[in-house]
């Protein structure tokens, strides 16, 4: 990077680190009233729209993957990023690159800013916010045929709500940031189902009883056609699609993906062998990824919620039912709400776990986790960093040669782990996640 980019890059992130320090706060008045004043962009491409408390991003990936193979120009945006936060825009599977990100930055500033002076109701937009503006951008500059829109907090009142989809999609309905969507199933439902529009099909994947209900009501309302991965597949998860991405939870995303593809229209469907051929091939990083370093399987795993440590527990079995040796598993977690249900499945099945602080303001203390540690359990418990235990490329500190190493709990560790094996993927730019 010359070192003009370099500087005009620095005064970017320094621009989105003072929205960003505005914190989060939902509702769609700042969003739109920003959308206007650049001409609406999110409105020339069609999108599909998709929520769900976990399994999100990999039925994006998925989605992108299926509707790529017939060779259109595909968008993405997900968040957070692991690595860099290029990687929350995507065209084709190209990242964002910094000079784009300064473009778009000048860009769209004199907009935030005449909005400012002219002391609106509205306010100045988010970070989440403006980042969702610019790949909308982005995807209009790109001229891109279509776009996956992963939602980024909730649904009704989430940056991304301002899109009319061909499609909508909500993969589960589990209990995470309840103190913002809810404390209920039903009431998280609500939330998330208020993605969707007049007149556009609905695709669930698996949903709790209560949550469905609501779901299938607002749709009712709306005149939304509701399409289910249950009533489409059943319940023998050997009848799912199957995809490159590990675990039985990621065929049940391979189901939706393709129901949600089966529901746009058809000049945007490839073939149904084109389709199939793409998901073997999604490429999703940190979703059960396996490493080999210093001689150990690394696996990057990003479980961070109760609905998440089913899922873990689920691959945790199987490596146990495939060796007689206990994994090594490496956690950091980020709330602990969130902590409670990965110890205990964590504690369950490794031989040695390592607590580490994810480097974000909202990582459990060690004192936090290890108070959540069940008094059978039989792992040696240690104190450690990712630093300590991936010191540089190709070394890993802990376990022996042969050992299977998990490290779960938080994306943002999965991240920071990410850059540690592999160097190329970065600068770590962990102090420009969302909050």
């Amino acid at each position: 990077m010359s070192s003009a980019l370099q500087s005009d890059f620095v005064a970017a992130c320094a621009y989105l680190l003072k929205l960003k320090s505005k914190g989060v706060s939902l509702g769609l008045g700042r969003m739109k009233q920003l959308l206007e004043s650049i001409g609406n962009p999110q409105l020339s491409v069609p999108c599909i729209h998709i929520a769900g408390t976990n399994g999100k991003g990999s039925v994006a990936a998925m989605l992108e993957a299926m509707l790529r193979s017939s060779n259109d120009t595909v968008g993405l945006y997900t968040s957070p990023h692991l690595v860099r936060l290029g990687e929350r825009v995507q065209v084709n599977r190209s990242p964002l690159t910094n000079s784009e990100l300064v473009q778009y930055v000048n860009e769209l500033t004199p907009a935030v800013e005449e909005g400012k002076r002219r002391e609106t109701a509205a306010g100045i937009p988010s970070y989440f916010e403006f980042m969702t503006a610019l790949a909308f951008v982005h995807f209009q500059k790109s001229h891109c045929a279509i776009s996956c829109i992963e939602v980024g907090l909730g649904g009704r009142l989430d940056a991304t709500n301002v899109v009319i989809p061909e499609v909508s999609v909500i993969t589960s309905i589990g209990m995470d940031h309840c103190e913002l969507l809810g404390f209920t199933h039903a009431e998280i439902a609500a939330e998330k189902g208020g993605i969707i529009k007049p007149g556009r099909p609905i695709v669930i994947g698996r949903l709790p009883p209560e949550a469905e209900e609501v779901i299938r009501a607002t749709a009712l309302q709306r005149g939304a056609s509701v399409t289910s991965v249950v009533e489409e597949f059943g319940p023998d998860l050997e009848e799912y699609p199957t995809t490159d991405l590990a675990g039985s939870y990621q065929r049940v995303n391979a189901a939706t993906a393709t129901l949600a593809l089966r529901a746009l229209p058809a000049r945007f469907q490839p073939s149904v062998s084109d389709a199939a051929a793409a998901l073997l091939r999604v490429d999703w990083a940190a979703r059960w990824q396996k490493f080999v370093v210093d001689g150990r399987t690394v696996i990057l795993d990003s479980s961070h919620n109760e609905e998440g440590a089913g899922a873990l527990e689920q691959n945790l079995r199987a490596i146990r039912v495939n060796s007689t040796i206990r994994p090594v598993i490496v956690m950091g977690v980020l709330g602990v709400g969130r902590a409670r249900p990965l110890v205990e499945v964590c504690s369950r099945y490794a031989r040695e776990l390592h607590l580490v602080r994810p480097s974000q303001t909202r990582a459990c203390s060690f004192e936090e986790m290890e108070d959540l540690i069940p008094l059978r359990n039989e792992a040696n418990v240690h104190r450690s960093s990712v630093e300590q235990i991936f010191p540089s490329p190709g070394v890993c500190a802990v376990g022996q040669p042969g050992d299977v190493v998990v490290v779960t709990g938080s994306i943002y560790l999965a991240g920071e782990v990410l850059v540690r094996i592999d160097p190329a993927r970065g600068p770590y730019e962990g102090h420009l996640q969302d909050f």
